[in-house]
């Protein structure tokens, strides 16, 4: 897969002069030999783009978002993310792409920049304006003669503050569907553990994140802002229910509970079971007994 740098995504989009290396605005108005369909190519750099209006590909791109109207909506990528396109004629918005080495000390506080699946942030009228006017001062700075990255990152700075927030915003609004991603996470969690005989390892996040057609960052934000727990703490819960159960209601071994459960080393097991009851294994059979019998 190509990887791309400012200047050679540039010359790829083909959308006129390059102004800086590390540092390019483009406004899409008017770009009319653009190039409207691209293999999966990756970046080294940040790019936050706003678009007018949704596009087929957007729409199939994000399944739990098929009833939206036609909206603005804008995308942050990080280094390293992959990008692919196919779209029917050219689009207004602009794009600014920046260096990571201007964006590092502020992108550690914003998880939507690692949102590598594209799930766009779709915008209300309000946030369009408000966006769009950050996006529109920015880009008239960077026309300057004499322009100040100082100031731009400072515009870039506030729109990634506003993102932050219009994402968690976003999964208010769309809560009856993404309640259906909640849901469909304990159900896909338990079928993992009833309907592979042969576990190889806990369940990850990503293979939760993958059966909803999302990107494990974005996953991750939105199981924890609708139940105030990260999905790998769901998971550990998960497994430390069924060892409580498997230890006091089977003969099965520490050693068969352990492989059952997908770690692959009985200590493994034992440190795990620790950490989250404050027992081991052994201990907390025993105690089962103990109470059973009194």
């Amino acid at each position: 897969m190509k990887i791309f740098g400012i200047k050679e995504f540039n010359e790829y989009l083909n959308v006129g002069d390059l102004k800086s290396d590390d540092l390019h605005i483009v406004n899409f108005e008017g770009k009319e030999n653009i190039r409207l369909k691209s293999e999966t190519v990756a970046i080294d750099f940040y790019l936050l783009s706003i678009k007018p209006h949704l596009s087929d590909a957007v729409r199939a791109n994000n399944p739990h978002l098929e009833d939206m109207s036609d909206s603005a909506y804008m995308y942050v990528d990080c280094p390293q993310n992959s990008l692919e396109w196919d779209i029917k004629s050219p689009m207004g918005g602009y794009a600014i792409m920046i260096s990571a080495s201007y964006l590092e000390k502020f992108s550690k506080d914003y998880n939507f920049v690692h949102y590598n699946n594209h799930e766009a942030l779709f915008l209300t009228e309000d946030e369009v304006a408000i966006l769009w006017d950050l996006f529109k001062k920015a880009d008239v700075e960077f026309q300057k003669k004499y322009y100040s990255k100082n100031i731009i990152i400072s515009y870039v700075s506030l729109i990634m503050t506003y993102v932050r927030h219009f994402y968690d915003r976003q999964f208010d609004t769309r809560k009856d569907i993404y309640h259906k991603v909640i849901d469909e996470f304990h159900k896909n969690l338990t079928e993992y553990f009833v309907e592979n005989e042969s576990l190889k390892g806990l369940p990850s996040v990503a293979f939760f994140a993958q059966k909803s057609f999302l990107s494990p960052n974005y996953f991750g934000d939105l199981i924890k802002h609708f139940t105030g727990k990260a999905p790998i703490d769901h998971i550990h819960d998960y497994v430390v229910v069924q060892a409580k159960d498997r230890l006091k209601n089977t003969d099965l071994s520490i050693s068969e509970i352990s492989y059952s459960l997908g770690f692959d080393y009985p200590n493994y097991f034992a440190r795990f079971f620790r950490k989250k009851t404050g027992l081991s294994p052994k201990t907390f059979r025993n105690q089962s007994d103990i109470n059973e019998n009194r």
